[in-house]
């Protein structure tokens, strides 16, 4: 006997027995669904990096920032939500990148390039460090720098956002002692 199928055979074949034809219409196939950007619901964490480490806690902003943490998430869209970094000052760095670590920039000029140690960044401007930091992670393109915009860096605890409602985030890694050298 034949089996019995709800779909039309279309042609038999001699040495297969029969041969099904599977056509179906443009409104019976699935569809994929992208996100647009202005349907995209933006939240706003909270991330405490007191005892932290920095390239965990800049993992974790740049997979935030990308939109990576959302069951949507599109390479091409940028779909991530805001993030706020406090306690910059206090992060910590594993090794000897403490004494050795240098931040370089060119200003453009001859003779132009610019090297400062940890710890004077650390000193005048503790919140570059996780701000170089995310930035080198993020895609290098104008996507990247949108969303680099969606990112806030405080040396304190404090921060301007509370009318926002910041979600508190957990950087899941066991904290490292002020001490490491």
């Amino acid at each position: 006997g034949q089996p019995e199928f709800d779909i039309p055979i279309t042609e038999k074949l001699p040495l297969s027995g029969t041969f099904i034809s599977f056509r179906r219409s443009v409104s019976q196939m699935s569809t994929t669904q992208f996100p647009t950007k202005n349907a995209v619901a933006r939240q706003w964490h909270l991330i405490d990096c007191d005892g932290k480490v920095l390239g965990k806690v800049a993992s974790l902003a740049a997979s935030i920032l990308m939109g990576k943490t959302k069951p949507n998430y599109t390479p091409f869209i940028d779909a991530g939500d805001h993030v706020i970094i406090i306690n910059a000052a206090k992060v910590v760095l594993t090794g000897k990148k403490e004494g050795q670590k240098v931040y370089r920039h060119f200003t453009g000029f001859p003779g132009g390039l610019v090297e400062r140690t940890l710890q004077r960044v650390r000193s005048t401007r503790p919140q570059r460090m996780l701000e170089d930091a995310i930035f080198g992670m993020l895609p290098k393109s104008k996507m990247g720098k949108q969303m680099y915009r969606k990112l806030n860096v405080y040396a304190g605890d404090k921060h301007p956002h509370i009318a926002q409602k910041p979600v508190a985030k957990e950087v899941r890694v066991k904290s490292v002692s002020a001490q490491a050298s």
